[in-house]
């Protein structure tokens, strides 16, 4: 398994980071796409040097929509160093956030067509955070471009519609531990109807823990029960889906 959305950077220690990985590799998850998005660019620096020093870790670099109102010219700047650094394979997480509006809308979606912008000048996939704005996200990454590097909406939230939407923008879709929850089926319904090849799988650790460890601080190590879940819906064997979305998240992000 691939978990191709992670955030190892929330460790509260070293030790913790440690033994996060042990029980993950021992789970049977090769490799983590570490999502370096906090609220200004000091996770996208712990990001960069996580995966500098572990061989199966990747990075993503960006800020969370909840605080590009806060960014400076300096962020900016820092940031597109970032992107540059080897095992950099993503920009994000970025995007909208209409739930809890923690930035303005116009700042938000002003940051995410800039984001895609430095995505495209480092030749890299987009992470979209998307909640209760998938018209106005679909708007900004159609008018910046984004098809030209793809990306993935993470975390994916809406129904079938919305997914038919992004797949037909070249993007690809991953589903979190919400795929368990019993109340979620717009978005059972969604994971049931993406076409196999854009379909990828993630943890969001440490959030969204899966049934049955809801409630727990989510890690890579349960992602199984995700990926158990996604397999049921599309009627398949758990061996091929779990092949798929692997193979899925290589591509995106160019992994060896």
């Amino acid at each position: 398994m691939i978990d191709s959305h992670c955030h190892l950077d929330f460790a509260e220690s070293e030790v913790e980071r440690a033994a996060i990985l042990t029980r993950a590799r021992a789970a049977g998850v090769s490799t983590f796409v570490c999502i370096g998005s906090g609220e200004d660019t000091s996770s996208a620096r712990r990001a960069v040097a996580i995966a500098a020093a572990e061989p199966d870790v990747y990075a993503a670099v960006g800020v969370h929509p909840h605080d590009v109102a806060r960014m400076t010219e300096a962020d900016w700047t820092e940031l597109d160093r970032l992107a540059r650094a080897p095992r950099v394979v993503g920009v994000g997480e970025t995007g909208l956030d209409y739930h809890y509006d923690r930035s303005p809308r116009d700042a938000q979606r002003e940051a995410y067509a800039r984001f895609v912008a430095l995505a495209r000048a480092v030749k890299r996939p987009v992470i979209s955070h998307v909640r209760d704005a998938h018209d106005d996200a679909l708007d900004v990454l159609a008018a910046s471009g984004a098809a030209e590097v793809g990306g993935v909406i993470h975390c994916f939230t809406g129904g079938v519609a919305e997914a038919r939407r992004y797949v037909d923008l070249g993007h690809h879709l991953s589903f979190s531990g919400i795929l368990t929850f019993k109340n979620a089926q717009p978005i059972r319904e969604a994971a049931a109807f993406a076409p196999l090849d854009r379909i990828l799988i993630e943890t969001d650790a440490p959030f969204l823990a899966p049934i049955p460890h809801r409630g727990k601080k989510n890690e890579p190590a349960f992602m199984a029960e995700t990926l158990r879940v996604l397999a049921e819906l599309r009627g398949a064997d758990v061996a091929a889906i779990e092949a798929a979305t692997a193979e899925n998240t290589r591509r995106l992000f160019g992994l060896a």
